[in-house]
């Protein structure tokens, strides 16, 4: 396990021939992961804890009459199957910024002590001012996720060296403790407050007001937009600090981008669905048997292949106990437990 968790080395140099033949299995891999996630997207759509056929899901996108089984379709299961889309993204690329910056392949959004602050932003939000729609937790939560974010990466660039990854990983986890264990003790102290924040704690995209994910998109996008400009200067400082600054890399600008952009994508994402395990874990780190360690890669291949795995556990949980479900929070921990596991302990572990 300590050899799971040496920092990622940078790619070695390669001769054309063999650069040029890593481009293409990329791209073959990437052209697969945007098929899975279109396979998901379909599945989503088409099946849920109501079995229509399919001719129905398709005049239902196509030319939906206003009956009901039309709007459980174009209504329910396409807002639905966007939610996870633009939720899985978030969380996939939030975790592969999240391990670039600690440098730890097994690290979580959480540890920037995001889920911590949403979860206690929302349970002060239910106990003290009586919130009880979850379109009125969206704002409570992101601003949560975001303040813990900044508290944690402030706490941590507090004295000589700034915030390195293991300043930033031993605050955000006593961050996180101090944040779960006040909120559970409101949360056991007023049994009503427990109750009403107990379905959005289980992690679900289910049941979120129309156009959740279109209330989310534009933090979405701009958290993409900063993890595609820290993609290069994260490969740069993969072999350490000292090696970025050595090819003129601002380490500092880089760790606060980096940041900013883990708060805005996990943020989003964790406000609209609940916290969501495993998600932001298991993809960058499965991804890089695909990748290698070009951040640049990884991210994108995070960014497809994190919203059809939750697709897919979504449509699982839909179909475990019909005519009930289970959230897709219930199932990611199903899911993601055992195949973390099995990386982990596969052969090329020492690789990643």
């Amino acid at each position: 396990m300590a050899q799971a968790l040496a920092p990622t080395t940078a790619p070695p140099p390669a001769t054309p021939s063999r650069s040029s033949r890593r481009r293409t299995r990329r791209l073959l891999g990437l052209g697969v992961a945007v098929g899975t996630l279109l396979v998901a997207v379909v599945l989503s759509v088409a099946i849920g804890s109501a079995l229509l056929p399919l001719d129905v899901v398709w005049q239902a996108l196509t030319a939906p009459d206003g009956s009901a089984s039309h709007a459980t379709i174009s209504g329910a299961r396409v807002d639905r199957t966007l939610l996870g889309i633009v939720v899985g993204a978030s969380l996939g690329v939030a975790g592969a910024l999240i391990q670039a910056l600690t440098r730890n392949p097994l690290a979580d959004p959480g540890v920037l002590g995001v889920n911590a602050g949403a979860s206690f932003a929302v349970t002060l939000a239910v106990a003290v001012f009586g919130v009880t729609r979850i379109d009125q937790y969206l704002p409570f939560a992101f601003v949560g996720a975001v303040v813990g974010s900044a508290v944690v990466y402030l706490a941590a660039s507090g004295g000589r060296g700034g915030p390195t990854p293991l300043r930033l990983t031993l605050v955000g986890v006593a961050f996180t403790a101090v944040l779960l264990g006040i909120s559970q003790t409101l949360a056991l102290i007023d049994t009503e407050t427990f109750d009403r924040m107990r379905f959005w704690g289980a992690g679900t995209i289910t049941d979120r007001p129309t156009g959740t994910a279109a209330d989310i998109a534009p933090f979405v996008l701009a958290g993409l937009l900063a993890a595609a400009l820290c993609a290069r200067p994260l490969n740069a400082i993969a072999l350490g600090d000292d090696a970025g600054r050595a090819v003129g890399l601002r380490v500092g600008v880089t760790r606060c981008g980096v940041v900013v952009a883990v708060a805005l994508l996990c943020g989003s994402a964790t406000a609209a669905a609940g916290p969501l395990m495993f998600v932001g874990l298991m993809v960058p780190h499965a991804v890089r048997w695909l990748t290698g360690p070009d951040w640049r890669w990884i991210l994108v291949y995070s960014a497809v292949l994190a919203p059809a795995i939750v697709l897919l556990a979504d449509v699982l949980g839909r179909l475990i106990v019909i005519p009930s479900e289970l959230q897709v929070g219930v199932m990611m921990p199903l899911i993601g437990a055992p195949v973390l596991i099995l990386l982990v302990r596969g052969s090329r572990v020492r690789e990643l």
